[in-house]
């Protein structure tokens, strides 16, 4: 019969906030917290009104014109050296990735704030495109 475990906390031993797990073949170890997700989010960049359709750590979302999006994070990020990944379903029904994030300027990347980032038309890489899927994720370290 299988184990169940059911809890409504980890604390790691040595400190609280580290937990360690073991790879498949138990050669490799990770620590738990630094390999989960600290933001999330997809929602409809076409739509009049841009709202997420569902996310985690996100609030504000911002339309910055054709294309270009950013949106602010509910628990700031311990610095502003996180990893960002997005991608986008535009218009023209091909898939692709979102360009990074600006790291200076009106609408750089802080702490609470993903910063500037870019869809793609599929016919030129260089012209901004709504799109009808965005997905973004935010690996780092919260405060």
């Amino acid at each position: 019969m299988a184990s169940i475990l059911k809890v409504d906390e980890l604390r790691g031993i040595v400190s609280a906030g580290d937990i360690t797990v073991t790879s498949e073949g138990g050669a490799a170890t990770q620590s738990l917290q630094q390999g989960l997700a600290k933001a999330w989010n997809f929602f409809d960049g076409t739509a009049g009104t841009i709202a997420y359709a569902d996310s985690f750590n996100c609030s504000t979302l911002q339309d910055l014109g054709v294309g270009s999006y950013a949106y602010s994070l509910t628990n700031s990020m311990s610095n502003s050296n996180f990893s960002f990944v997005g991608t986008q379903v535009p218009a023209q029904g091909n898939f692709g990735l979102l360009s990074g994030t600006e790291t200076s300027g009106t609408y750089a990347r802080t702490t609470s704030y993903s910063g500037r980032f870019y869809g793609s038309n599929a016919a030129s890489i260089n012209s901004g495109a709504d799109a009808y899927s965005i997905s973004t994720t935010i690996h780092g370290d919260l405060a």
